[in-house]
């Protein structure tokens, strides 16, 4: 019997297994089907990948080349990852457990990522300042801001490191990647496409393991410039803390708790529908999932009634079973997290209309948890307050406009969230006032690459995507150039005799 093949971490240019022979066993969560076996980093791991990072910035390797060749070679990865579209896919479907076309999906947005920053790696060259003196050139320039530490999520692992690494090398930086533990194969596989298209050794690192002994380095490390994270606000606040210490910047996507507000004048069938996908796409594993559907009053029952019954009828499964429309959650532990916030949320008073359980006997070997629906919900039950991480949708209802505004803006969060009325008065006057990042006006999760992406309050910090995504990975210098120097006179010397 063979031993089986164990991917490594790659740091400094090298394929290398971890400093102590540490590994860990992948596992499918839609049947606990065995994935790969990575290796498991330590500390210590991390440490070597920081200073193979510092050595390439310093030496100018990439942060030196112009900055139309960095954006060429974005296109050249954009083109790769279209051509290996498959082979992605069916990677991250099996180490998140969704389905194959959700996957499909994902690797189209990262393919749009790449693209994104690649046009517009060169626009940013900087700017003169007027000094108000013909003997002064006054320049602003942005550098770039050293070494990056990247720590991404298990819900969109590629997509969320495509966030970060394409901006990251658009600029001329070089980083350090530290993936969810439970969904590093997709990193490995962008990893080999960077080095196989000739990004200089140290540029890209990717170590792999527990984020509370292979990330801790990256947010506390004097030697990493910027950590950005996404994933919970609990770890991000940790982050925050230990970043702190070194006053290195932060860039923070930490989920959030969206509003999606229904208005009697809504086009019906829509709103419904697109109130499903805002809920229940990718299982609810989404930062801005639509789980506080907001509904007039005067329509709440007859919406609601007709959301549970389509939920009853949404097929749960694996990533390659064609009938599936939603997959499973991300772990035993997830599953359990998820159970005891429904729970605790019927306890506080929420009426449980569709759902709440693991989706019977057929997916006893995965960690499903089926389409739920929590109504009768109040601004003080836990359901409401708490990011639930899964396919639970709360209903709350209202009256007035103003009552909407306030509803939806009562939560410690603020990424994103919709309205939908045919009015295009309302619509505009709430959008406005909604104290979230992105706005949908009817319609929901849509984005795109070249608009800026993150939250208000303890959603976040900082932007991804767009010109800003851009600017988060640079720092700005101001150069003063004096053509004509000449003494000041403001400490006029004696004469010595």
């Amino acid at each position: 019997m063979t031993a089986k093949t164990v991917q490594t971490l790659f740091i400094d240019g090298q394929w290398v297994p971890a400093s102590n022979g540490g590994s860990r066993t992948i596992y499918c969560p839609a049947d606990g089907s065995e994935v790969g076996i990575v290796s498991e980093a330590t500390a210590e791991d991390t440490e070597r990948a920081i200073l193979a990072a510092r050595r390439s910035f310093e030496s100018g390797v990439w942060a030196r080349r112009p900055a139309v060749e960095r954006g060429d070679f974005l296109l050249q990865v954009a083109d790769k990852l279209k051509a290996r579209k498959d082979e992605f896919a069916r990677a991250e479907a099996l180490d998140t457990g969704k389905r194959l076309v959700e996957a499909e999906g994902d690797m189209d947005d990262i393919i749009s990522a790449f693209r994104h920053f690649g046009k517009i790696a060169d626009h940013y060259p900087g700017r003169l300042v007027d000094a108000g003196d013909p003997a002064v050139i006054s320049r602003v320039v942005y550098e770039p801001v050293g070494v990056v530490g990247m720590i991404t999520p298990w819900n969109f692992p590629l997509l969320q490191a495509s966030w970060k690494i394409a901006p990251a090398l658009a600029a001329g930086n070089s980083f350090v990647l530290k993936p969810a533990e439970l969904t590093p194969h997709t990193a490995l596989l962008m990893v080999e496409v960077l080095d196989d298209l000739g990004l200089p050794a140290g540029v890209a690192n990717v170590v792999l393991g527990d984020g509370g002994v292979v990330g801790a380095p990256l947010s506390s490390h004097k030697e990493v410039d910027l950590v950005s994270f996404t994933g919970g606000l609990v770890t991000g606040r940790t982050i925050a803390r230990s970043a702190a210490e070194t006053v290195k910047d932060v860039a923070l996507e930490l989920g959030g708790k969206n509003p999606n507000i229904i208005f009697a004048d809504a086009d019906f069938e829509a709103a419904v529908d697109n109130a499903l996908n805002a809920g229940f796409l990718d299982s609810g594993l989404v930062c801005s999932a639509g789980t506080r559907l907001i509904v007039q009053d005067s329509i709440a029952e007859k919406f609601v009634d007709e959301l549970v019954r389509r939920a009853e009828n949404i097929v749960m499964g694996g990533p390659f079973d064609e009938q599936a429309q939603t997959g499973p959650l991300i772990s035993a532990e997830h599953r359990d997290k998820v159970t005891d916030y429904v729970n605790r949320g019927i306890e506080a008073g929420a009426r449980l209309r569709v759902g709440g359980n693991w989706g019977g006997e057929e997916h006893r070997d995965g960690y499903f948890y089926s389409p739920t629906v929590l109504d009768q919900c109040t601004a003080t039950n836990p359901a409401v307050i708490e990011e639930g991480f899964g396919p639970v949708i709360t209903v709350e209802t209202f009256s007035t406009e103003e009552e909407a505004i306030q509803i939806a803006n009562d939560t410690d969060y603020g990424l994103a969230g919709a309205v939908w009325s045919s009015d295009s008065g309302v619509t505009n006057r709430v959008s406005r006032k909604l104290r979230h990042g992105t706005i949908w006006v009817n319609d929901y999760h849509p984005y795109l690459p070249q608009a800026e992406w993150g939250g208000f309050k303890q959603s976040g910090i900082g932007r991804e995507l767009g010109v800003t995504g851009l600017e988060e990975y640079t720092v700005a210098k101001h150069i003063y150039e004096n053509t004509e120097p000449a003494v000041s006179g403001w400490f006029p010397q004696k004469d010595a005799n």
